[in-house]
């Protein structure tokens, strides 16, 4: 069994870390540069930077930012917010990442998947999917819709079907958000992980709804998720990510430990 990964998730704007609730209110809680090495030191798995605004302000990601967080940091880094073309994937894999994430831009488009995969392999691109739970339809069987622009605009896309569709284009990982936990801390949405984990041959990394080590236990065991990305309990500093590793470690959830 592959060990689980420990993810901090950094969500940026105009250049600092901020943080909300489902998609609101977000308040500014740190240096991005500054928080990615506390978190690399820590032993974060991995680190995930998102330009929460870029999408919907329709610009660039802010490749400074990547460049210096990617250069403070040596494990995996994967970047999404405002990536609509290959050459903006080409500027961030230059620019230190080794992973890019597409969300809006692929719904939009989603051949910018398989152009992507094809440019730099599937390992480098992540299906980053916003996801709310809604009335089932024809439309939306699994009763889970993807939302787009920061949570702003419903697609009346079924997020199972989408996501088998990403994984078919070339997508090598997804990076699964639920808006309605988001920022809670009271756990993540478990069904919907675990649906989506079971129905595609791809890791999945839970997001959204982190509170305790033990939500992130739920999570990577009974919602199959192969990754756990964590925000507000490392950010506002409850736990470490040492913390949570050895919670995981001693209830028989196998992680990466540097001890």
């Amino acid at each position: 069994m592959l060990s689980r990964r420990i993810i901090p998730c950094l969500d940026v704007h105009e250049g600092r870390t901020t943080k909300g609730i489902k998609f609101k209110g977000n308040i500014d809680i740190g240096d991005p540069v500054d928080m990615a090495r506390l978190y690399y030191e820590a032993g974060a798995d991995e680190l995930v930077f998102y330009d929460i605004t870029a999408s919907h302000e329709k610009r660039g990601i802010m490749i400074d930012v990547v460049r210096r967080v990617a250069e403070t940091i040596f494990i995996p880094f994967s970047v999404g917010g405002g990536i609509r073309t290959v050459e903006d994937m080409r500027k961030v894999l230059l620019a230190g990442a080794e992973k890019i994430s597409v969300n809006s831009a692929a719904v939009l488009n989603p051949d910018i998947i398989r152009q992507g995969a094809e440019a730099f392999g599937n390992q480098c691109v992540v299906l980053g999917m916003d996801v709310k739970q809604v009335e089932k339809s024809p439309a939306i069987p699994s009763g889970y819709e993807i939302v787009i622009n920061g949570g702003r605009k419903h697609m009346g896309i079924d997020a199972l079907e989408w996501a088998q569709r990403a994984q078919s284009l070339g997508a090598g990982e997804i990076c699964l958000n639920s808006i309605d936990a988001d920022g809670m801390k009271t756990g993540y949405e478990l069904t919907l992980t675990r649906l989506i984990s079971e129905n595609v041959d791809i890791p999945v990394i839970a997001s959204g709804g982190a509170g305790t080590p033990e939500h992130l236990r739920a999570v990577l065991t009974d919602g199959r998720a192969d990754a756990a990305l964590i925000a507000s309990m490392v950010h506002y500093g409850s736990y470490t990510v040492s913390d949570i590793k050895h919670y995981l470690h001693g209830r028989g959830v196998k992680v990466r430990m540097g001890w």
